[in-house]
């Protein structure tokens, strides 16, 4: 805990004591793994996902926030990836670990770089550029420089308000079977790491589950790709483009919205979502593009999320136009 709480960060990953392992295979005990409903994008990594709260306390259940942690927690992500994709498990090798660590005064970002060797991973608040081939999950070669965020971009993301804070560990987003094969809210309420859960917590819909309606997948998809910065408190609350899925104002949402500042990330489009037609809808066009500037997220991602596109193009194709 002395390691976790004090101000500066450590020099090594293994040296906070949340692996038995240097190489951080083997969680120590306390820490427990995690998943998301859907994944925030990240040029096809894996990402391996724990957290730790400490003995004794629990995180307080929110509705739709994220939950309220005890000091000290960390959470602990990691990236992952393999020569292809497609067998994302063989021949695995670890890239970069990010810890969001609860202090008194509040969230801080660790930013930590694996050795080659993947043996240890060394705290890197410069960030770095990996040189990345691989063959993706559709079975197409990439090369690719990956980015691993400086400290300051953490908050980019990070952002609310003057402060940082987690983005993925919400109701809606873990409420469904975790990686320990049991009902994931109800496991972490049972295991005393979470209290106050209700019966029936909100949900959303995977982004591949074809049975589910176009407008929860996409609106799913752009609850955890972008309403983090999206959002009032975030770093692109300017845009007054608001994409939260519990959002319910259409012209926040960007239905019918003009952008705020008109330029290159505009392409033709007039309308942030223009219904009907996704080719004129500026949201789908940035989604589309690997441009600096013009590329949204423009953080996180060197390539385009087509499976995420495809289905947000296909929700604005439904839609009715006035």
């Amino acid at each position: 805990m002395d390691v976790i709480l004090a101000d500066k960060a450590a020099a090594k990953l293994s040296d906070y004591g949340l692996f038995k392992d240097a190489a951080a295979r083997q969680p120590a005990p306390g820490v427990i793994g995690y998943d998301l409903v859907n994944p925030l994008f990240s040029d096809h990594a894996s990402k391996h996902r724990l957290v730790y709260v400490p003995g004794g306390k629990a995180a307080a259940y929110r509705e739709t926030d994220v939950f309220d942690f005890p000091v000290g927690s960390v959470l602990i992500k990691t990236f992952a990836f393999a020569p292809d994709m497609r067998a994302p498990e063989e021949g695995e090798t670890y890239k970069e670990t990010r810890l969001l660590i609860h202090k008194a005064d509040g969230w801080a970002a660790r930013p930590y770089v694996w050795n080659e060797d993947g043996t240890e991973a060394v705290y890197s608040p410069a960030g770095k550029w990996l040189d990345l081939e691989f063959v993706d999950p559709g079975g197409e070669p990439v090369s690719i420089e990956y980015r691993v965020p400086n400290q300051n971009q953490c908050k980019t993301c990070h952002q609310l308000g003057d402060d940082i804070a987690p983005i993925g560990p919400k109701a809606r987003n873990l409420n469904h079977e975790g990686p320990y094969g049991k009902a994931q809210l109800a496991d972490w309420s049972a295991r005393g790491i979470l209290e106050g859960l209700p019966d029936a917590p909100p949900e959303v819909p995977p982004l591949h589950d074809a049975s589910a309606s176009l407008e929860g997948r996409a609106r799913a998809y752009l609850d955890i790709n972008c309403a983090h910065c999206h959002r009032a408190e975030g770093s692109a609350s300017n845009s007054g483009l608001w994409l939260s899925y519990t959002e319910s104002d259409p012209t926040k949402i960007g239905l019918g919205k003009h952008p705020t500042a008109a330029g290159r990330g505009s392409g033709e489009g007039v309308f942030e979502i223009e219904p009907g037609a996704p080719d004129q809808s500026i949201l789908a066009y940035r989604m589309a593009s690997t441009e600096a500037g013009v590329a949204m997220p423009e953080l996180g991602r060197a390539l385009v999320d087509e499976d995420g596109l495809g289905v947000v193009r296909d929700w604005i194709g439904e839609m009715q136009a006035d």
